[in-house]
């Protein structure tokens, strides 16, 4: 089996700002994997957040032997964007090999569309106004914050979009004193989930908290081994296949967390159509869907997903599984 990586950018529609820092196109690794004839293809999006950068991800990719199972790359590197891109490329390659979708291989029921978020990156209340205005068609808005003073911007997003559901990201960027006093405000003005309000590893403060919106571990939960660590925190846990290290992981950490009581959130980081069709497969029956990341692009692959009032739909075979 030859693996090819490839790094490839897309521009967004707009600027991309998080309580991090901004960003103003995707960069991703594409892998493929095959023997010269089918070829499976996968994405990843590598993280800072997590000490990763596109090289480092390639070399990580490179390290890999030649000839390894889908099973055996569990053990051959870390949950992370590297093994995610590989993980995604192997079920690809299988189900093209097996003439039978990913869905069916997995032993799962036929997926259909399911309502996705549409992210409002952080700016000023003016600005979030404005864009919660324009997209207040959308069902479902979520709002990155973070930062001390977001309570105009949370007002402004609801006058914008009064008929949205909407939920809110923090990004780690909250204390547990604001969080505790923007708790009540998030209760009026409709809000139905907080994502990772407190930085992972200070998060000990939600023991014991009153949670009156249900609040979700993002950068908290990455795989199987995180749950533990969630007990009397989290309501919800965030499974990103970045963070899983694939489709693989992702799909027994859904149903680990859902057999010890949590719901479960569907993410993404910014990328292709690519990054996302295997992620719908874990989404069906989430909580919530956030799987916006092609819809933030100004160009996407070749045979995207489709995207309709309906929601996010399942890929076709030309673009992956």
């Amino acid at each position: 089996m030859r693996l090819t990586v490839t790094e490839e950018r897309f521009p967004l529609a707009e600027v991309f700002t998080i309580s991090r820092g901004s960003k103003t196109e995707a960069a991703v690794l594409t892998v493929r994997a095959g023997d010269g004839g089918v070829q499976g293809r996968g994405e990843c999006v590598p993280y800072a957040r997590y000490g990763e950068t596109l090289a480092s991800v390639a070399a990580e990719i490179a390290g890999l032997p030649e000839q390894f199972t889908r099973d055996e790359l569990q053990g051959l590197l870390p949950a992370g964007a590297a093994r995610n891109a590989v993980d995604c490329a192997l079920w690809d390659l299988e189900a093209k090999r097996a003439g039978k979708r990913a869905w069916q291989l997995a032993g799962l029921a036929a997926p259909g569309p399911e309502i996705t978020a549409y992210t409002l990156s952080l700016g000023t209340a003016e600005q979030m106004r404005a864009k919660a205005a324009a997209n207040a068609h959308r069902p479902l808005l979520k709002i990155k914050l973070g930062t001390p003073d977001d309570m105009p911007r949370l007002e402004a997003v609801r006058e914008g979009a009064p008929a949205s559901r909407i939920i809110v990201d923090a990004n780690e960027g909250w204390t547990a004193q604001v969080y505790a006093d923007l708790a009540p405000h998030l209760v009026r003005l409709g809000v139905e989930l907080v994502e990772q309000p407190l930085p992972a590893g200070e998060d000990e403060a939600l023991i014991g908290m009153a949670r009156p919106v249900p609040v979700c571990a993002d950068e908290s939960c990455h795989d199987r081994a995180s749950l533990p660590g969630l007990k009397g925190k989290y309501d919800v846990i965030n499974i990103k296949l970045d963070k899983t290290g694939g489709l693989t992981e992702a799909l027994a950490l859904r149903d680990a967390a859902r057999a010890e009581g949590y719901k479960v959130m569907v993410g993404c980081m910014v990328g292709s159509s690519l990054a996302m069709a295997p992620a719908v497969l874990v989404a069906q029956g989430a909580m919530v869907t956030d799987l916006d990341g092609p819809l933030l692009l100004a160009q996407d692959r070749a045979d995207p997903l489709h995207y309709d009032e309906a929601g996010v739909h399942p890929s076709t075979p030309d673009l992956w599984g």
